[in-house]
């Protein structure tokens, strides 16, 4: 099937020339008479080279190369300049990534040399993407390994949702792997010559949360000593992951709805907006609606990250897949740290299977790493493996014991938190900035930490005094 060139040129009589110059090589041709009515044929017009003039009516050249990046759209493009422009398109080549340029009046065997030359970039792009794809086949995207039923549709909704704009809010457990899904997204979007930026909305103070995703100017605040571009510039034409969304604090979740909806920020301390091109990924350990309903995350940007959403089974619920992970950690270990581990003993496998894993894929790669360390060379044994895997761990809720508490491995991070909290509340009388202080963390956190668990527990255990 003949390649398709889309011609840009405001000059009639040399657009039709020019297609039908390029008609003669065998190549199918649409035209435009500009660049904004380009973009439109493009549409409907599936074009594997663009030849644009640089100087054109509506839209020229330099903004149609400009908006095809900011859609992550990597046709090559052939820029077309007169006389005494060289040097300008020489710069467009560089800064725009135009695949090269051609002086007007054009010789058709040239002509012809660089249209193959760009075809044949398209082709090798679209093969690349292909076997990327193909990987996912065979248990493997990126760095997401398995194969069973639940984790080969996570791999078919990546396929299907990395190609497209879209936003994509990722929900799972701590340890499933939402940073990987988000990363594979990105490695096979149109974006993925882009840089990945992800921020932990849970790791920063809510003080520093807007510098970090806007930016600051110099002297916008005690500390500012330079400019400082935020997230969303980082990411400019790339993909923002925005990790433990509902722990952002509300008011910075309006300006970032805002950011989002008018793809633009502005600096703290600027004057003026800056507008960006950039992919927002969303991701949460906790279930959105419970989030909303606790007012922690706005409801309108829940909808608005909402548009694709991907949910990530729990390690316990597709056990099938420890034999290939655990293979593929012990790889990645022995290239860490220059092991020679082949594989785990059976009765190590058994004990793997036995676990219930509240870490996911996050505790076996620890568990593994360590093995793989000790076990130096051939198989992992069950001796190479911690106490705590000797025999399958059974969950006990703490104990409180003259005010100590009391935990036993394999319990949820979660529960235990929750009920260090608690016990702290209890020993300051209720008094929760005072239980705040000696948890070393803001009375804010502490509300958003007592919101979020179960309602009966908290109202018989906290009561009511925030003084």
């Amino acid at each position: 099937m003949p390649e398709n060139i889309l011609i840009a040129d405001d000059d009639a009589a040399q657009r039709a020339d020019l297609a039908e110059m390029v008609r003669s090589f065998g190549f199918q041709v649409e035209t435009a008479a500009d660049g904004q009515e380009a973009l439109s044929k493009l549409a409907h017009f599936n074009a594997d080279v663009i030849l644009t003039d640089l100087v054109m009516p509506r839209m020229d050249g330099v903004a149609l190369l400009k908006e095809l990046a900011a859609r992550g759209i990597e046709t090559p493009a052939i820029v077309l300049t007169g006389f005494g422009s060289i040097d300008q398109a020489i710069s467009f080549v560089h800064d725009l990534k135009a695949f090269w340029f051609l002086e007007k009046p054009v010789q058709a065997e040239v002509m012809r040399t660089l249209l193959e030359r760009a075809v044949r970039q398209r082709q090798l792009q679209e093969e690349a993407a292909r076997l990327r794809r193909e990987l996912t086949e065979y248990g493997v995207l990126g760095n997401l390994v398995g194969d069973s039923p639940a984790i080969k549709e996570i791999f078919s909704l990546i396929r299907q949702v990395a190609p497209t704009t879209a936003s994509v809010l990722i929900t799972g457990e701590s340890g499933t792997g939402k940073e990987l899904v988000a990363r594979a997204i990105h490695d096979l979007s149109p974006r993925s010559r882009g840089p990945f930026v992800p921020i932990n909305c849970a790791a920063l103070p809510e003080t520093l949360m807007e510098s970090e995703l806007f930016g600051h100017e110099k002297g916008a605040f005690t500390g500012a000593l330079e400019r400082r571009a935020g997230c969303f510039e980082q990411a400019q034409n790339g993909t923002l992951l925005l990790d433990e969304i509902s722990e952002m604090p509300v008011g910075t979740q309006a300006k970032l709805l805002r950011a989002i909806e008018e793809s633009k920020v502005r600096r703290l301390g600027g004057s003026h907006d800056i507008p960006v091109s950039v992919r927002i990924l969303a991701a949460t350990n906790r279930a959105p609606e419970a989030a909303i309903n606790a007012k922690q995350l706005r409801e309108d940007l829940y909808y608005r990250l909402n548009v694709f959403h991907i949910a990530l089974p729990p390690l316990r619920d597709r056990k099938q897949d420890i034999p290939v992970l655990t293979a593929a950690l012990i790889r990645d270990a022995n290239r860490k740290h220059g092991c020679r581990v082949t594989d785990a003993s059976p009765d190590v496998m058994d004990r793997l299977m036995a676990r219930s894993w509240p870490g996911n894929v996050r505790e076996l790669r620890n568990f593994i790493e360590r093995a793989v360390i000790l076990a130096a060379a051939g198989e992992i044994q069950v001796r190479h493996l911690p106490d705590v895997t000797a025999a399958p761990p059974v969950a006990v809720a703490p104990v409180v014991a003259d005010d100590v508490l009391q935990v036993r491995a394999g319990l949820p991070l979660s529960e235990v938190e929750e009920s260090y909290i608690r016990l702290t509340l209890k020993s300051a009388n209720n008094n929760r900035r005072r239980a705040a202080e000696q948890l070393g963390i803001c009375l804010r956190t502490l509300h958003t930490k007592l919101r979020s668990y179960r309602p009966d527990k908290a109202a018989a255990a906290v009561g009511d005094s925030a003084e």
